[in-house]
């Protein structure tokens, strides 16, 4: 399979490509299956998941999927309620050491078995050739999200309650990694041919408290799911004043943003390592010129590491053209032929 061999360093014919979330609101036929349920009631409906997730594959030529689901689905299962209005919301936050204590530990298949229900249907409905991504929050940015009670411009409550009682913080990260390291292995066994680890909120962090807290947490959690032959993911959005301490997660791939140079991350992480990457998603909303322009600088950067995976920086923005994907898929396979 094209996209596992380039997130183990193998050789490919062409350089392969997926889109963090690729099943979403740019395209038509996801707003019509939105009509159905509301977002949780789509994540948690194993027809309906397996659906969005098979939708960008039928129209794209892309080499892999990732289930349809959201970070935010085991914290539920952990006892915290998550509502999206439309952003997500937490009305009963975690700030306090008692907090955490009731924190349950989810069985993976008992209390998040619709996950894996979806994966294995979409596993049954995709192309052998081509890849199936599992995922999960990472510790930290589930953290992020429990604490704060949502999003946050500046995740003060999150970084005081970080500082005034790291031993409880780390309790904190230490439940979550119990909760979603098996709920990951989970996914694994149900189908997914790769794994990711979105550390969306860890770029809040100076590099000295990212090796403090986010980064044991993740290794942790890689390294509790390794698999022979299944990659591992690390994406850290606004990974730049860290990589030089990322190679240390024991991921087989790092994601690296878009606010870093391809080019400059490699250089700093070595050419022996495997890179996804990073398309600015801005850059689908101009000219299909642009678009192959700077599709094939990426891919050319690409080129000095172990392995390459082309992705965006981001996640696709909800107002992206649909036939600008088409653009982007073609660019990429079309300058990364070996």
């Amino acid at each position: 399979m094209r996209f596992v061999d380039a997130c183990l360093g193998r050789p490919v014919d062409t350089t392969p490509l997926w889109v963090m979330r690729q099943a979403g609101r740019y395209l038509p036929e996801y707003r019509a299956l939105r009509t159905q349920a509301d977002f949780l009631g789509l994540c948690r409906t194993p027809e309906l998941a397996a659906e969005a997730t098979l939708q960008p594959m039928r129209r794209y030529a892309l080499d892999a999927s990732i289930i349809f689901s959201d970070i935010l689905i085991p914290v539920q299962a952990m006892g915290v309620p998550v509502e999206f209005r439309p952003e997500p919301h937490l009305p009963a936050p975690v700030r306090t050491r008692n907090d955490v204590a009731r924190l349950q530990t989810p069985d993976p298949w008992r209390d998040l078995g619709f996950v894996m229900d979806a994966i294995g249907r979409v596993r049954a409905a995709l192309e052998p050739d081509r890849g199936l991504i599992g995922f999960v929050g990472a510790p930290f940015t589930l953290a992020a999200y429990l604490v704060e009670g949502g999003g946050s411009k500046d995740f003060m409550r999150l970084k005081g309650f970080m500082h005034r009682d790291p031993e409880g913080f780390d309790d904190l990260l230490a439940r979550i990694g119990d909760a979603i390291a098996p709920f990951l292995a989970a996914q694994i066994d149900a189908g997914a041919c790769a794994v990711q680890l979105f550390d969306t909120w860890a770029g809040q962090l100076p590099p000295e408290d990212f090796r403090r807290f986010a980064l044991p947490a993740a290794r942790s959690v890689i390294e509790r799911v390794r698999r022979p032959g299944v990659p591992v993911i690390y994406f850290v959005n606004g990974a730049a004043p860290y990589l030089g301490d990322l190679r240390s997660s024991g991921a087989d791939v790092l994601g690296i943003d878009f606010r870093v140079d391809l080019g400059h991350a490699i250089e700093r992480l070595g050419p022996d390592v495997v890179v996804q990457g990073n398309l600015d998603p801005s850059v689908l909303l101009g000219p299909a010129e642009a678009i192959e322009a700077r599709a094939a600088a990426i891919v050319a950067r690409g080129r000095a590491a172990r392995g390459h995976v082309f992705n965006l920086g981001h996640g696709i923005h909800k107002d992206t053209p649909p036939e600008a994907m088409t653009v982007l898929v073609e660019a990429v396979h079309r300058a990364g032929a070996r």
